[in-house]
């Protein structure tokens, strides 16, 4: 997935020699980095329809000329957003690894999932703000369903190999919204406990659904999440 270089314009002018160029080039990236900072904050902050270029230039601290020069409106910035969320959830997606019954495999599916967890943290206020309808209903939409058909078409991928017996789409669907959900509840402080306690638990539940009384003989015990009244 192609990413912004917004940099490549100012580097091109008035014949500047290599030097320069190179200054102007990374002087883009620092100011590209900051208006993508800046749209992340302002449209969990206030939302993709309530946000306006306005806010997100005075959070970067830039012009609204140096605006326009990277994105043509704040739809434009949202799905440079939305193209970085969504390389980086499919590239976890691939790295899952081979899923086992063993004390092996829990392990390695602890560590993805905790992998999971912080680009959750991370991203988290972005996906929320992209389940809006009308962003839903929209062609930035169309990016959030890729988005989730590439996820689970991956991770279904690693089921077909580990659990034959599941039908692989359905389990990938299934262990989507599990993961999401806590993860959310997790960051909307819905529920009282720690990461690495979260983490344990949606392995011990993930393993043990997968493979059941193999699992049995890994020990997955974790404290149990307490839901906010």
């Amino acid at each position: 997935m192609a990413r912004r270089d917004g940099a490549a314009r100012p580097a091109g002018r008035g014949g500047a020699g290599p030097g320069p160029g190179r200054a102007l080039r990374a002087r883009g990236r620092q100011t590209l980095g900051r208006l993508l900072a800046a749209g992340a904050t302002v449209f969990a902050d206030r939302g993709f329809h309530a946000a306006r270029v306005d806010d997100i230039v005075k959070a970067a601290r830039t012009s609204h000329g140096t605006f326009y020069l990277y994105f043509a409106s704040k739809e434009d910035l949202f799905r440079a957003l939305a193209e970085d969320v969504a390389a980086a959830m499919v590239d976890l997606a691939r790295e899952l690894p081979p899923l086992s019954a063993d004390q092996a495999g829990y392990d390695a599916l602890v560590e993805w999932l905790s992998r999971f967890s912080v680009l959750y943290e991370r991203y988290g206020a972005l996906l929320r703000t992209w389940t809006e309808a009308e962003i839903v209903d929209s062609e930035l939409g169309q990016v959030g369903g890729d988005l989730v058909s590439q996820f689970v078409r991956e991770l279904a991928s690693r089921l077909r190999v580990s659990s034959p017996d599941l039908d692989p789409r359905v389990g990938a669907l299934a262990l989507v919204a599990m993961i999401e959900r806590a993860n959310y509840y997790l960051q909307t402080r819905q529920i009282r406990v720690g990461r690495d306690d979260l983490v344990a638990t949606l392995a011990g539940v993930a393993h043990a659904g997968l493979f059941g009384a193999e699992a049995r003989r890994v020990n997955t015990a974790a404290p149990t999440p307490v839901l906010r009244s």
